[in-house]
């Protein structure tokens, strides 16, 4: 009897775990049983990985071959499998070293002529196999970019498993193949890198100020207006006023957008992610699930970014009410019977709707035609509890043609396709704004586990050295008193004033920050 063993990584969310591929060659009739929990993509690796050991020129035992996946308890999904499959089965035989392919993690898909194809998730994959201790991982050659992104782990790119088999000290001639390339991406999600800039934007001054104290602080932010306000232009334009993503960031999303099979390329992402989802989409799209494989939705790859949500109230009840649990708790668990699968969920929510289903209230040119029961209940379709959450409200109104010419543009009627010019500030100038309030909140915020002002949690605020004196607190109290706010609401507009503060490289929030973190939380009218 022959036993050899190797090492894959079965991903549950974002969290690896090293499985041990165990191979053992016994007698009897011609058989491949493969054993261990594998889902129907894998378990459908056994004509594979058999085809393509023999195109490869390196077929498998014509004895009894069995397969174990360890731990045999923990659910083996997808077709990443097949390459430690393949040489496990060919270690027991003696084909390759039994030595060499037990200390090599193996990652790939391998197609019928023997090539090796591309896999999602082979950032997370490689990251919990460095962290497992392992010092080598092989993949396939159009996922090696990605592998190198992982520091301390020796990457092996191969483009077939003979050329697999030949690493491993098997006795074959090379036989040059074209390695399987990466799909192209049909991904049309938007990034802050989209050329968009907040110069474009033509007046609302005072909303684009708010927009950068929920830039500086994490804040959500909700916008009410009729249609041709700015609404959507204002929060595309978003990202592009935050910082760029540290290490840690920059890898979480590098590692959401390899699991959901977005190119990643040879460089971690830098910039925000930005995510806008018709409001047709369902629950499991928004937070994410599936029958089989557990995969992200947008909240998660939204992730250290944005999630926009044009024309919320269109959006089913029970769409946005998903949403309350990860604004709080900044993660993300999905249950399904197969398994629970966790995912990180902190992102920036920007909700966008009309004052009422005309869109036409509130207008200075245009006369609304519903019923103030009828806008009642179309704004009703934003839950109070959800609301909430919402740190900043505002209201955009349309742009008049005065205010227009106030701000140094060109009416679109007077200038060729419709361009128009604003000497408004640059995208770039607010960042350099954002950058430096984040750092002072960073500063103040050390030697404790938060980093922006929106994860800190109220009873820090309320307690020890932060608190407030009654003085600056004075028009929160009196409203939390009338119950014009609620508990969350006050601890929010705590976090709201140390953000202004932090803008205004203040040491603490006074009466006027105070004040206006209030007037931000109530409901901003521009």
């Amino acid at each position: 009897m022959a036993v050899a063993r190797t090492f894959a990584v079965a991903l549950n969310g974002l969290e690896g775990h090293v499985v041990e591929v165990e191979a053992d060659i016994a007698p009897g009739l011609p058989a491949f049983v493969l054993i261990g929990l594998p889902d129907t993509a894998l378990g459908e690796s056994r004509e594979r990985v058999r085809a393509a050991a023999v195109n490869a020129g390196c077929p498998l035992t014509q004895r009894k071959l069995t397969i174990n996946l360890s731990p045999a308890a923990l659910r083996k999904q997808g077709s990443g499998f097949d390459l430690a499959i393949a040489v496990a089965a060919l270690a027991a035989a003696g084909d390759v070293s039994v030595d060499s392919v037990a200390g090599v993690v193996h990652l790939g898909e391998l197609g019928l002529d023997g090539r090796l194809r591309p896999i999602p998730g082979v950032l997370p994959s490689v990251a919990a196999a460095r962290r497992a201790g392992f010092a080598n991982v092989m993949v396939p050659a159009a996922n090696a970019d990605e592998a190198h992104l992982v520091d301390g782990i020796r990457v092996i790119a191969v483009g077939s498993l003979r050329d697999a088999a030949i690493w491993h000290g098997g006795r074959f001639s090379p036989r040059p193949v074209e390695p399987v390339g990466l799909p192209v991406s049909t991904d049309r999600r938007e990034t802050a890198e989209g050329g968009l800039d907040m110069s474009d934007v033509l007046g609302n001054e005072d909303v684009i100020e708010a927009l950068i104290v929920a830039a500086a602080g994490a804040h959500h932010v909700s916008m009410v207006g009729p249609p041709g306000a700015g609404k959507t232009m204002l929060a595309a334009r978003l990202p592009g006023i935050l910082p760029d993503l540290t290490d840690e960031e920059a890898l979480e999303v590098t590692s959401i957008r390899s699991l959901t099979g977005v190119g990643v390329g040879g460089e971690l992402v830098r910039r925000p992610p930005f995510e806008a989802p018709h409001h047709t989409a369902s629950a499991i799209s928004i937070v994410g699930g599936g029958s089989g494989r557990i995969v992200p939705g947008a909240v998660v790859r939204a992730t250290n970014g944005v999630l926009f949500l044009d024309e919320a109230p269109e959006f089913p009840a029970r769409v946005l009410d998903v949403l309350r649990q990860p604004l709080e708790s900044g993660r993300i668990a999905i249950h399904r019977a197969s398994g629970v699968a966790a995912f990180p969920a902190r992102f920036q929510l920007v909700l966008a709707a009309n004052p009422c289903p005309c869109g036409r209230y509130g207008s200075q040119d245009d006369e609304c035609t519903c019923t103030p029961i009828a806008r009642r209940r179309y704004l009703a379709r934003l839950s109070g509890p959800l609301l909430d959450r919402v740190d900043i409200r505002l209201t955009v109104r349309r742009l008049s043609v005065a205010a227009m010419r106030a701000s140094g543009a060109t009416s679109p009627a007077s200038k060729p396709d419709g361009v128009t010019t604003s000497a408004a500030v640059t995208s770039e100038a607010i960042r350099h704004r954002v950058v430096g309030a984040r750092a002072v909140a960073a500063e103040r915020l050390a030697t404790t586990p938060w980093t922006r002002n929106s994860e800190v949690t109220g009873s820090w605020l309320r307690t020890g050295p932060r608190r407030l004196p009654h003085a600056a607190t004075a028009a929160l109290d009196r409203a939390f008193e009338r119950g014009a706010i609620t508990m969350r609401g006050f601890d929010r507009t705590l976090r709201l004033a140390w953000t202004l503060a932090d803008l205004d490289t203040a040491e603490a929030p006074t009466a006027h920050h105070v004040g206006a973190a209030l007037f931000l939380r109530r409901g901003m009218e521009s």
